[in-house]
């Protein structure tokens, strides 16, 4: 019997920020089996990880395919290596992932991850992008995973009701949308939308903030940045820019455990 632990990432609120599954193996697994586990989940991201030389190997699957990054389901991984008592709440935990090594930390109540920052370039596709959002972008931008648009409001950006298959027409893993935000406790606001991935619409991404951070930054003039991803379910993210390297921060709660018969 194996034991999945389902853990809301980017909030500190039961039922609220992006739910991530953590299975904890003590080897590698077949990569069928993960993939046929994360879509029995059905979550937007499956988080597989096992012991290995100087931390733990990592991946990330939803529910359709293998991801190459993925904030929410790191952090939650890193919340279950502590409240499992696996790891001390003192020491880091290490994930080697299909982007290199990552690194989280505890902050008191919050987590610290130490991701690479994803710049944006300005990208063709206005016209397609403006009729996918069914609104007209200000610009767009493409990430090394995604594409990026900033709106003109943040009211335009709750509102939202894209066409996905325009989007999925897309060469892209997602796209996000932003715009500053309205309350002058965030910097901006984004949602994400990943029909390619099996995840029409992620509730938080953590990944899609390397790319926002930097975009942000270089926008407001500041390193340190807070951002609530505004989808139904919404979660908050800080993040601080240094360099080629983004620090993003955010909470996680345990809300329940799955257990695997097969």
């Amino acid at each position: 019997m194996i034991t999945l632990h389902v853990i809301d990432a980017f909030t500190d609120q039961p039922f609220c920020g992006n739910p991530a599954a953590v299975c904890v193996l003590e080897r590698p697994a077949d990569e069928r089996w993960m993939q046929r586990v994360a879509c029995e989940m059905n979550l937007s991201k499956t988080a597989f990880l096992h012991p290995c030389e100087g931390g733990f190997g990592l991946r990330w699957f939803t529910p359709i395919t293998e991801v190459r990054l993925c904030g929410h389901a790191t952090l939650a991984s890193a919340f279950a290596l502590w409240e499992l008592g696996i790891l001390p709440v003192d020491q880091s935990a290490r994930f080697f992932t299909l982007s290199g090594w990552l690194t989280c930390n505890r902050q008191a109540d919050w987590i610290e991850m130490d991701f690479p920052a994803s710049p944006c370039e300005p990208t063709d596709g206005k016209e397609q992008l403006d009729a996918a959002l069914g609104v007209p972008t200000k610009n767009i931008y493409r990430t090394e995973f995604d594409l990026l648009a900033e709106l003109d409001h943040e009211e335009t950006v709750a509102r939202l009701q894209p066409d996905m298959t325009l989007l999925a027409a897309f060469p892209v893993r997602g796209v996000i949308v932003t715009a500053v935000a309205s309350s002058a406790e965030f910097d901006f606001v984004s949602r994400f939308f990943g029909p390619n991935a099996g995840v029409p619409e992620d509730p938080v991404t953590g990944s899609a903030h390397c790319a926002l951070a930097p975009y942000w930054q270089t926008k407001l003039g500041k390193n340190d940045l807070t951002a609530r991803q505004i989808s139904q379910r919404g979660g908050i993210v800080k993040m601080h820019v240094s360099g080629n390297r983004v620090l993003l921060q955010g909470q996680a709660v345990m809300m329940s455990r799955v257990e695997l018969f097969r």
